[in-house]
């Protein structure tokens, strides 16, 4: 990962204090108890294995310069999208990792031996199905009997299944070819598929350098949340490390939306694009931590719901079960 420029100032004492970390907290050791606590509570030597998507995790906490004096060591693997995150997960290669709730929910149903211990809000805005700037295709119902890509289980999957049930079409009203980012990104320059149901920085460089279009986006549709996920091991043997990760993460996000230019420049550099396509998905994003509470809760069983709807998942999941919400006294006040 590229060097971050000094000029961008990290997240002051002071306004880490007004964050909630607390007295006795040096700047990069922003877990719950006093800092020679926090570090007793976690045994030397100690390594979390942290997966992220496109540095999304890794820049904002290093921006917020609060990666400095961890009381343990810091394995990333960067992944382009959340299915090869959540498979790596699923195989224990990764500890803990962040993805959005649809591919989340994928992978817990599928048996997954993890639980959500953290989550952040987006605005659904964020995931749109996308069309060529040329292309006839204005809206849901111009779809039917169109190709769209998108990834198998991803939050892009779950847009397009749920702007077909809003619009009185059908799964099978259109077809699907599950492809990863790039490879989507690739098939609708050639028109291979139709149309593309992606989110985040793909759906911003689309409109912005590809001359895409927007058909519809997951505004009223989704949830837009995303979440921290950990193995059940993780949690049972590495608890206090984890909230301390889920601590600095949500005190960086939000540091970086009241610093959301200069952050963006510094992501941009980290993931090799343009600025301006780095302020445009933070800007549509605006991403905030939320304590697991009744309402994602029941915006996360909606979300398994349609999945076992469309026969996605293959029996009902209690949505409640996937959570730990003991990690909630890992937020910021």
């Amino acid at each position: 990962m590229p060097p971050f420029p000094s000029s961008l100032p990290p997240l002051s004492r002071r306004r880490a204090l007004g964050l909630g970390l607390g007295l006795g907290f040096g700047l990069g050791t922003a877990g719950l108890l006093p800092l020679g606590l926090a570090r007793a509570a976690i045994p030397p030597g100690t390594v979390l294995k942290v997966g992220d998507q496109k540095g999304g995790v890794q820049s904002v906490i290093e921006a917020a310069g609060l990666l400095s004096d961890l009381p343990y060591r810091i394995e990333w693997s960067q992944f382009p999208a959340a299915a090869p995150l959540l498979e790596a997960l699923n195989a224990g290669a990764i500890e803990v990792g962040y993805a959005g709730d649809a591919p989340t929910t994928f992978a817990l149903a599928a048996g997954a031996s993890a639980k959500i211990i953290g989550a952040v809000r987006s605005n659904p805005q964020s995931t749109t199905i996308l069309v060529p700037g040329a292309s006839p295709i204005r809206s849901v119902a111009d779809l039917k009997g169109k190709t769209i890509g998108t990834g198998r289980g991803s939050i892009g999957h779950y847009l397009v299944l749920a702007a077909l049930k809003a619009n009185g079409l059908k799964p099978d009203d259109v077809k699907l070819a599950f492809l990863l980012p790039s490879d989507a990104k690739s098939a609708l320059a050639a028109g291979s598929i139709d149309a593309w149901s992606s989110w985040g920085i793909y759906v911003s460089q689309a409109l912005l350098v590809d001359g895409a279009r927007a058909v519809i986006t997951g505004s009223g549709l989704m949830s837009g949340l995303s979440y921290q996920s950990a193995t059940l091991e993780a949690i049972a043997t590495k608890r206090a490390a984890l909230t301390d990760l889920l601590r600095r993460f949500a005190t960086a996000r939000l540091w970086a939306l009241e610093n959301s230019d200069a952050y963006a420049g510094i992501w941009a550099k980290t993931v090799g694009i343009d600025p301006a396509i780095a302020r445009h998905t933070f800007g549509v994003e605006r991403a905030r931590p939320v304590a697991l509470d009744a309402s994602v809760i029941a915006d996360q069983q909606a979300t398994a719901d349609v999945w076992r709807e469309f026969g996605i998942i293959p029996k009902r999941l209690d949505a409640a079960a996937i959570f730990d919400p003991g990690f909630n006294s890992a937020l910021p006040a």
